[in-house]
């Protein structure tokens, strides 16, 4: 795995001293690592050991999709088309360029988190939305399986069978957490479960939530994610 990817500006909060694990946040597209920081304090639960979250701004790019804007964004997203995901490995929606260049910056991150002690079998990678592509993408690369993904809101950037052809052998050791607003605007549910059924196809250990709200989180998705957290820091 390339960790020779220059390392990304984050924003860190550690629940106490010493931390032995660290979760990896990913953001969504236009937003920047101070997105999910608040969440934190409702997610984190007493019992939990001490977490190192570190949240990292993606890098500043133009997005086709609006307008060629220059905004955070970990790929850039060439047309609104899901279904050609699917049908078409050549129109994939996600600039695979872009893609590649984050899941290396992720691997520099997790590769800064061994070098501080915590191996990658504490360490776990969570991503909204564009984030959470990220995250899947990078989860079925992994030859040294982290102790989870969780990708909320999002969808696999590749066509199945480009990730099938990408899947490492120790990847679908990794337990998967995915949940999706059923009234999403921007990522459909449909393209969501899809989505999961693809991971769960390659043989992902899949938990799968979905809620009545639009491209957002809420309360009973941070429970039933503290829930699926709190069982991997217990194993």
């Amino acid at each position: 795995m390339n960790t020779t990817a220059p390392l990304l500006e984050t924003v860190e909060f550690e629940t106490g001293p010493s931390p032995t694990w660290t979760v990896l946040w990913l953001h969504g597209l236009g937003a920047d690592g101070h997105d999910f920081a608040p969440i934190v304090p409702e997610l984190v639960r007493r019992e939990w050991p001490a977490l190192r979250f570190v949240f990292p701004h993606a890098p500043v790019r133009p997005v086709t999709i609006n307008n060629g804007m220059r905004m955070r964004a970990w790929y850039d997203i060439v047309h609104f088309d899901f279904d050609a995901l699917h049908t078409d490995a050549n129109r994939n929606r996600a600039d695979e360029t872009g893609v590649a260049e984050s899941v290396a910056q992720v691997e520099a991150l997790i590769a800064r988190e061994n070098e501080r002690g915590i191996p990658a079998e504490r360490i776990v990678l969570v991503g909204f939305s564009q984030g959470g592509a990220i995250t899947l993408s990078a989860g079925l690369r992994r030859r040294v399986p982290l102790a989870g993904l969780a990708g909320l809101s999002t969808y696999l950037p590749e066509a199945p069978a480009q990730a099938a052809a990408a899947l490492q052998a120790a990847a679908t050791s990794q337990p998967l957490f995915m949940a999706h607003g059923q009234f999403d605007p921007v990522v459909p549910a449909a393209i969501g479960l899809r989505s999961s059924q693809a991971m769960k196809a390659m043989g992902f250990d899949l938990e799968w939530h979905d809620y009545p709200m639009a491209h957002q989180v809420c309360a009973e998705e941070i429970r039933d994610l503290g829930d699926w957290l709190s069982r991997r820091f217990a194993g």
